[in-house]
């Protein structure tokens, strides 16, 4: 007898034991659930949750996208500092380093450069130019189609395209391409290109008319930017300030204008028409 109520007070200590276990196993299931990605929870979660989700998911690809744009190739055109379809006229103290030509215009259209300090070599379609220039109407054309090529490449793009309008001033770029529906102009503040660490990082812009750039104000290359890896595909016409410090290749479909004293890190290709230089320094990157 006395066995016996061992037995069952044995039994009566051991039951409430094995509910407490099943218990806290099922409550452990069910959190273990809750924090589940796979859950329902979690797909039909907040608004805000599946935004920063897709924030998410539009950053990785469009760093995925600016990684695979590739620069505007130049062709022959990649060795000139300057190149133009009507002529470079030129007033005042100019420094130039990289080559210079215009076609099919003759070299007479070359003018103003007695005051110019040239780094490189005055290419011209016929046996007239500037002291030293080299005539070479063969490789000139290929230039001048080379230049074409390049404007239509850079004006073709389509990858993920950025749209910009009116002023760029006082803001802070990274890779990428960037298109305007119309006129675009730097003016009341700087423009900074920020390549984050990429050296091979490029910017294209698509600029559908006019560029301006006023007196006095700069484009900064930060982040391991180079000058090389920027395009400016202008539609109309690009001018530039006094003084104003610009970076990139200008592909213009008509001039190209450089008031006194404005610095260009880059080459100012103009398409159809002429440019125009008062006393500037123009570095072929």
């Amino acid at each position: 007898m006395k066995n016996a109520n061992i037995q069952i007070h044995t039994q009566s200590a051991i039951r409430p034991a094995i509910i407490m276990s099943i218990s806290l196993a099922m409550f452990l299931f069910a959190a273990c659930e809750s924090n589940s990605p796979s859950t329902q929870q979690d797909i039909s979660g907040p608004s805000s949750t599946a935004t920063t989700i897709n924030k998410k998911v539009a950053s990785f690809d469009a760093v995925s996208n600016l990684a695979v744009l590739a620069p505007v190739n130049l062709g022959l055109a990649d060795g000139f500092a300057i190149l133009s379809y009507a002529g470079i006229t030129n007033t005042g103290i100019t420094s130039i380093t990289g080559n210079l030509g215009a076609s099919p215009i003759t070299g007479a259209s070359l003018t103003g450069f007695e005051t110019v300090a040239l780094v490189g070599t005055t290419y011209t379609v016929d046996a007239s130019g500037p002291v030293g220039y080299v005539t070479d109407a063969t490789m000139l054309t290929q230039a001048m189609l080379d230049v074409t090529v390049a404007y239509n490449d850079a004006a073709g793009r389509t990858e993920n395209p950025i749209g910009i309008e009116g002023n760029l001033g006082g803001q802070t770029l990274l890779p990428g391409l960037y298109k305007s529906t119309g006129a675009l102009e730097i003016s009341s503040g700087d423009l900074t290109l920020d390549a984050q660490g990429d050296v091979n990082a490029v910017w294209i812009f698509q600029v559908a008319s006019s560029f301006n750039m006023t007196s006095g104000r700069q484009v900064f290359l930060t982040g391991g930017a180079k000058a090389s890896n920027i395009f400016w595909q202008v539609g109309s016409s690009a001018t530039f300030g006094t003084t104003a410090v610009m970076k990139g290749t200008i592909l213009a479909y008509a001039t190209v204008t450089l008031a006194t004293g404005a610095s260009l890190e880059g080459r100012a290709l103009a398409r159809t028409a002429n440019v125009t230089l008062d006393a500037n320094t123009i570095v072929k990157p």
